[in-house]
């Protein structure tokens, strides 16, 4: 995670302070104050990200690996290399803007800019609104601050990394209080809240679902001049809202482990089955996962030796028995030899 921030912290280092050859400790030490006052919150923050992004796609052929949570090595522009921009985005933003409010930074608290004046019908702004333009400004400056280059691939970083800002701006909440007589709630006191960060997955999600594959000319770009080649990837983001995630290229076959690529595959990978309170998507992970790569599903049954019924005895003894319980998990696996593109089942029991 240290060299996670190194990496958000460098470009800034450079337009601080060209010319000097920092390390990253030394940087994170005595670098800018400014930069080191949020440093923190903008370390937690990622590392939030990366993990809503793991939660988010834990039953998908992509699920987020360790490959792709560093976004100085990310060297495609696929779909959900855009999920990782904005949520890494919107983490930094989230984890800057609770901060803020809660007193932890310097110089930064709540917004009051609306404090008093009159929101609607029965209700006037006040208490504490979550300060997301200090948190959104922050961010930015560290953040964007990685994308350097001129071309495309640049522009779409930057564009969902804003569409992971506008995405906590988009699910935050009003909350109000009531006063008045034995609280009749004649009138009330309302503020703008953060919504809970799986709010802002979840909205994300939906967002890589629907993401946009980004149409450049390809022809203005190869013609080598740097001016109609900044114009043709502005004309191709003309129609598209701020909102949107934005993709270059198709993502490769996830069912697939390829080395060069970061990606594992799915064959070893864990499903579900069988189990209360499973979403619909949970329910077809084996499907997913297993069928369409091409792979079966194999219980496997593992026996776990606990202690249990534990009694205390005066004085001073504890007597428990051994319990044995089967931990049941299912894995997508190699089909063997000669077997069919039917749903078939190995199960394995402990030995």
């Amino acid at each position: 995670m240290v060299q996670f921030i190194f990496w958000l912290l460098l470009p800034l280092l450079h337009k601080t302070c060209p010319g000097h050859a920092w390390v990253a400790s030394n940087f994170l030490m005595t670098g800018p104050k400014a930069y080191l006052t949020y440093a923190r919150s903008v370390q937690v923050g990622a590392h939030s990200g990366i993990e809503e992004c793991k939660q988010q796609f834990a039953w998908d052929k992509w699920n987020c690996p360790d490959s792709a949570t560093q976004l100085k090595g990310l060297r495609r522009a696929t779909r959900e290399t855009s999920f990782v921009h904005a949520i890494s985005a919107a983490g930094v933003m989230y984890t800057l803007t609770r901060n803020c409010s809660l007193g932890d930074l310097d110089n930064c608290g709540c917004d009051v800019s609306k404090n008093g004046k009159i929101g609607g019908r029965g209700w006037l702004w006040g208490g504490c609104s979550d300060n997301v333009d200090f948190g959104e400004r922050i961010s930015r400056q560290y953040v964007d601050a990685q994308e350097t280059g001129q071309d495309s691939r640049a522009a779409v970083n930057l564009h969902n990394n804003e569409a992971g800002r506008l995405a906590v701006k988009a699910t935050m909440k009003r909350i109000c209080r009531c006063h008045g007589m034995s609280e009749s709630c004649s009138v009330q006191t309302c503020w703008m809240q953060l919504s809970d960060f799986r709010e802002i997955g979840n909205y994300l999600k939906i967002k890589h679902h629907n993401a946009q594959k980004l149409d450049i000319d390809k022809k203005r770009m190869r013609a080598g001049n740097s001016a109609d080649g900044r114009s043709a990837i502005m004309d191709a983001f003309g129609s598209i809202a701020k909102t949107e995630l934005l993709y270059l290229e198709d993502s490769p076959d996830y069912c697939r482990r390829n080395v060069s690529l970061g990606l594992y595959g799915t064959e070893g990978r864990e499903c579900v089955q069988h189990g209360e309170g499973l979403t619909h998507w949970e329910r077809r992970s084996c499907r997913r996962l297993c069928h369409e790569c091409g792979l079966r599903v194999e219980e496997r049954r593992t026996e776990v030796v606990s202690s249990c019924n534990c009694k205390f005895h005066w004085c001073c003894k504890v007597n428990c028995d051994n319990c044995s319980q089967v931990i049941v998990k299912h894995v997508c696996a190699r089909r063997e030899a000669g077997e069919g593109h039917g749903f078939r089942w190995r199960h394995r029991g402990p030995k």
